[in-house]
């Protein structure tokens, strides 16, 4: 085995968080070598089929990043994310003592064989890098799959290791089968016309923009996409992409979008999706992670009640979710509503916990969960010669909807491919959309502290146990303002605390957030000035 072909630079220590390891690419070729490594150890211990995945996602264009995928299309393992650390961190001497150690805890057998699918996007720096990859892999058997979506790896891995089950381990598999299911849930739409039928998308100048172009002869012009920011001249998230759109609250640079028209953003590894429109004063409106979560969740529903099925349906949310959709949820729509902690993960965990799970993240992350027991029941009944039409029809759309979702992570494609259908079904605009529910205003803000640990939370990140008295403040700040929330979060990556608030009017969030950044900075050890109010 050669272990000096990716030499690690002294003293540089990295931490494997939520998105894997991301940093500046010149300092990861020794990283990307010893995932190769782990995964093709992951491998020999699943006796199945792990994905490595090349990318820094929403970050800007020189920073890159890796990360495993486990063999369901999931998330690697907490143990694992530890082994992940300790081997990126081995000093180079170190190295050969730091693999025998996980070989040895998770006693895995070297003479099995591994298979090990490499994916990157299309930052400058990921095709060295992935090679760095499939050397580590290679010191031990893996194959390359190239450029692929974040989310197309995770589905392939998934199909492998269902046999095909799942569905056809390659990207040409994937959009037969999302788009098949597209265009039979497309069929129940009546009389649409071209125009509801397009569509502009921002490709964030990444990979998702590659990935539209070749699905688009397989949507048999069921819809009409017009791809900006689509690689050519762009910079990778470079104002433009699903983040910078949440961010700024304005429509990306470089789309041509008229009043009145859908269009929605990938970010830069396509696993996140926000839609948007300008209406007819020049208004930019956008339609985030709780609205999509929303009217997937609405749709499922009125299926389930139309086929008459005893299914429990629940949307997993963050405690970033906008007040309005909670109520709008639990009130008016009974559909059961749960709040975990911030972190995909922690939301995926929580929708596997019912029939029909919806997650989303704000931010625009977000996917479906079918049980085994929920997709038998919706086929038999999809397949029941003596069930009525009306219960019949919607078992077969509930059928095609599972279809067209990827349930293994977040996918962005997958995502406007389902917005669409339903908006295409229901006659709806995006207009109509957005008017389900009225966002309540509200405002994020940071305070640089000397330590985030002092911030210690509960009740799904929703309330602070620590510092003392920092709770209380809070509360009290709370009380005077209408339909106002607050919570402060420390930060995953950086020593700062991490500000929420909203209200009934905007000035009162701004106002609440500042008072609340103060109770902070002031309780919990904040560095530099104190924070300014926004007015």
């Amino acid at each position: 085995l050669d272990l000096c072909l990716h030499p690690k630079p002294a003293g540089l220590v990295l931490q494997y968080g939520t998105a894997g390891f991301r940093t500046n690419a010149k300092q990861l070729d020794h990283v990307m070598f010893r995932m190769g490594l782990l995964a093709t150890l992951r491998s020999k211990k699943t006796e199945a089929t792990i994905g490595v995945m090349v990318t820094a996602s929403h970050n800007p264009e020189e920073d890159n990043g890796v990360k495993l995928v486990d063999p369901m299309g999931e998330m690697v393992t907490p143990t694992w994310e530890g082994y992940a650390t300790q081997l990126a961190n081995a000093e180079q001497e170190d190295l050969l003592a730091a693999l025998k150690d996980v070989i040895e805890k998770e006693a895995i057998n070297m003479s099995q064989e591994a298979n090990v699918f490499v994916g990157k996007d299309t930052r400058s720096s990921s095709a060295s890098l992935s090679q760095a990859v499939l050397d580590g892999v290679s010191a031990l058997g893996g194959h390359n799959y190239g450029l692929v979506t974040t989310p197309q790896l995770h589905y392939m891995v998934c199909c492998q290791n269902t046999q095909g089950k799942y569905g056809e381990a390659t990207v040409e598999g994937y959009y037969k089968k999302l788009c098949q299911a597209f265009i039979q849930l497309t069929n129940n739409a009546s009389n649409c016309t071209d125009d509801q039928k397009h569509l502009s998308v921002d490709g964030a100048n990444g990979i998702g923009a590659l990935k539209v172009r070749e699905m688009e002869s397989h949507l048999k012009k069921e819809l009409h996409i017009s791809l900006f920011n689509d690689g050519s001249k762009g910079k990778l998230n470079h104002q433009c992409g699903a983040d910078f759109v949440k961010v700024q609250q304005n429509a990306p640079t470089g789309i041509k979008i008229n009043p009145g028209e859908r269009g929605c953003s990938f970010d830069g590894d396509a696993d996140r999706i926000v839609y948007y429109y300008i209406d007819s004063e020049g208004q930019f409106h956008l339609l985030d992670g709780d609205k999509i979560a929303t009217l997937i969740s609405t749709f499922l529903k009125e299926l389930l009640t139309q086929a008459a099925l005893d299914l429990k349906i629940a949307v997993v949310q963050t405690a970033y979710a906008n007040g309005s959709s909670t109520h709008y949820l639990e009130d008016t729509m009974k559909v059961i509503v749960r709040c975990t902690k911030t972190g995909v993960k922690h939301l995926h965990h929580a929708a596997q916990e019912f029939d029909i799970g919806v997650y989303f993240e704000a931010n625009g992350h977000g996917t479906v969960l079918f049980s085994k027991a929920a997709e038998e029941k919706i086929q038999q009944l999809a397949e029941n010669p003596g069930a009525d039409d009306e219960r019949k029809r919607a078992a077969l759309l509930l059928q095609n909807t599972v279809n067209v979702i990827n349930q293994t992570v977040g996918d962005a494609i997958s995502d406007m491919l389902l917005i669409e259908a339903i908006l295409a079904i229901k006659g709806m605009t995006i207009q109509q959309w957005d008017a389900i529910y009225s966002d309540l205003p509200n405002r994020q803000l940071k305070v640089k502290v000397s330590d985030r640990r002092v911030i210690d939370t509960t009740d799904a990140e929703r309330r602070a146990v620590s510092p003392a008295g920092l709770q209380e403040a809070i509360d009290s700040l709370v009380k005077k303002y209408r339909q106002a929330r607050s919570f402060v979060r420390p930060s995953g990556t950086e020593d700062v605390v991490r500000v929420y608030a909203e209200a009934e009017t905007q000035e009162s969030a701004d106002d609440l957030a500042h008072e609340v950044s103060l109770a902070v900075y002031r309780l919990a050890g904040g560095v530099g000035d104190e924070p300014k109010p926004l007015h």
